[in-house]
């Protein structure tokens, strides 16, 4: 029997099942978080990602929010000045944006959010934002 030796561009099997275990287990960890909201968005602000925490406070099922533009936790005069997009813009610049302020669950009810959205760059430095909404 022959081996050949690994590509060395391409994971061994073992360092593959690693990486495949370890984001098994954060998924787990975001997943199991029932006191924040912690989501991810696109670049343009579209929800990707959503956990149990950010059904809890914000009242939308993961199927009813992903996929819509993160504007919709925003009052309607935050909206109008778009200040959503700022914080993205400023996420983007900086590498986060930390704010408190007013935010609006499925049902209409207001409350008041600490926030912080924080981009994040791949290994080529494109972004995303990923934001956390501690005790909202």
């Amino acid at each position: 029997m022959m081996m050949r030796p690994p590509d060395p561009g391409e994971p061994s099997r073992r360092t593959r099942e690693a990486l495949r275990q370890s984001e098994e287990r954060f998924r787990l960890l975001v997943e199991g978080v029932k006191d924040y909201a912690i989501f991810m968005l696109d670049p343009e602000g579209y929800v990707s990602t959503w956990n149990e925490g950010a059904r809890r406070i914000k009242g939308y099922k993961e199927e009813e929010i992903v996929g819509e533009h993160f504007s919709v936790f925003y009052t309607d005069e935050d909206v109008e000045r778009e200040h959503p997009e700022e914080e993205l813009r400023i996420a983007a610049a900086d590498g986060s944006y930390e704010e408190e302020g007013i935010r609006v669950r499925k049902d209409g009810s207001m409350f008041w959010a600490s926030v912080l959205i924080t981009a994040l760059r791949d290994g080529e430095g494109r972004s995303g934002a990923s934001p956390r909404s501690p005790g909202t």
